[in-house]
């Protein structure tokens, strides 16, 4: 177990963060503010007590609300709570720590006066864990630790399977690599792990899973473009692409640019990247720069061809499209939070309408590869079989690696939907 010293705070700057979450803002902008706001405590002590409470959602409020007498405390200081309770279940630390370093975190926070509050709720439910636990159980946003509306999408799509997709929505993710082929193999980058003390294991033609995370700067070759960190998931879209030499190819919505580079490693094409915003092209330029890759990258609206394409079709289209990130909730426990199941329904409609415009810069005959990080089917396979359906020329394929068309969240990779289409001449 850990103690210790720097611990209030680390609880005290990741309840401020959650507590901004909480009320609306985005974990990663929380971790990206400017300098004179920066964050202070060591930043795998942060994501560790963010992400660990946040991937909690409706547990750790429902521990709060069942243990508070006196209503519902500052923002500030129900954030801390959730926060401390998660440091309890990690076994981090010695319980006493967590206690005494919450009430620490008060005065950081400068609620001097929830010192007693805090340590009052924390110690109830070290005395009272049992019975606490028995109560959380029977509020199904508690047990599972997704809202209500998350739960139920879930459970109405795969009724056999749910409780492992929602429970791996709650879990830390894996670790995916992809060897870049054009420098190395995965076999001799295994070996090349294995010298430096980390265990990994393939699972795909360039995917390996490390057994424990690293530091990037840790991984071999990693400042030279060998190797890049991809979930094995997020791998299955180059090979889904059916590629060939000399073909023209769009990445629709390329940031950061992890799909974009991997087609690049796979064949020789000439690739055209978009994205619409110019900040996250700057990061693609950056990860193409590092693995020695070239691209046309843009910033446009995939939606707006008239404002970017030449008018010379492409053979090959991946349209990974903006969704509500389900199938990665695990990597952004924020989403639980900021999601509605209204939005469902306004990413529906915006997949659409991207699915629709990129068809027409589609070449005849060529493919298109519709990809999101969700699970939910209104996003996945409804969408794609209206379009297919309204689209006499569009002819669905089955996936080329021959696997089904939704990979679900699981211990090796993240979950993604896959259909490729094709444009009949």
């Amino acid at each position: 177990m850990k103690a210790s010293a720097a611990l209030a705070p680390a609880l005290c700057e990741a309840a401020s963060i959650v507590a901004a979450v909480a009320a609306g803002k985005s974990l990663t902008e929380q971790f990206e503010r400017p300098a004179e706001v920066a964050l202070h405590s060591p930043r795998a002590a942060l994501t560790d007590l963010t992400h660990g409470a946040l991937r909690r959602y409706g547990r750790v409020q429902a521990i709060v609300d069942a243990l508070s007498r006196r209503g519902r405390p500052d923002r500030r200081v129900e954030a801390l709570l959730w926060c401390s309770l998660y440091a309890i279940e990690s076994r981090r630390y010695a319980d006493y720590t967590v206690v005494d370093q919450a009430v620490r975190a008060c005065g950081l926070l400068e609620c001097w006066t929830a010192k007693g509050y805090v340590n009052a709720v924390l110690r109830a439910y070290l005395r009272e864990r049992e019975s606490i636990e028995t109560r959380v159980q029977r509020d199904p946003e508690a047990r599972y630790q997704h809202p209500k509306w998350w739960i139920k999408i879930v459970q109405a799509a795969y009724p056999a399977s749910y409780e492992a997709v929602l429970a791996a929505g709650n879990a830390h993710p894996p670790m995916g690599l992809r060897v870049n082929r054009r420098r190395a193999g995965a076999d001799e980058y295994l070996r090349r792990l294995a010298a430096e003390g980390m265990q990994a294991r393939r699972v795909g033609a360039e995917a390996l899973l490390l057994e424990q995370p690293v530091g990037v700067e840790r991984l071999p070759g990693f400042a030279a473009g060998e190797v890049s960190v991809q979930d094995a998931g997020a791998q299955r879209a180059a090979h889904c692409l059916d590629l060939q030499s000399g073909q023209r190819v769009l990445d629709a919505c390329a940031a950061p640019g992890g799909k974009t580079a991997h087609i690049l490693e796979t064949a020789e094409v000439d690739l055209t990247a978009l994205d619409i915003d110019a900040a996250r092209c700057t990061r693609i330029e950056r990860t193409l720069d590092r693995l020695g890759l070239r691209a046309q990258v843009r910033v446009a609206d995939c939606t707006e061809p008239a404002t970017w394409w030449s008018g010379a079709p492409f053979d090959r289209i991946l349209a990974d499209v903006p969704c509500s990130a389900s199938g990665v909730a695990r990597r952004h426990p924020d989403v639980k939070w900021l999601r509605r199941a209204q939005d469902i329904g306004k990413f529906a409609a915006r997949q659409s309408a991207m699915l629709r415009a990129l068809w027409q810069v589609l070449a005849p005959g060529g493919k298109l590869l519709y990809a999101t990080c969700s699970v939910f089917p209104a996003e996945n396979s409804e969408v794609v079989e209206a379009f297919v359906g309204g689209t006499p020329e569009a002819r669905l394929l089955a996936p080329p690696d021959g696997d089904g068309a939704q990979w679900l969240p699981d211990a090796e990779h993240d979950g993604f939907y896959y259909a490729l289409i094709e444009k009949q001449a």
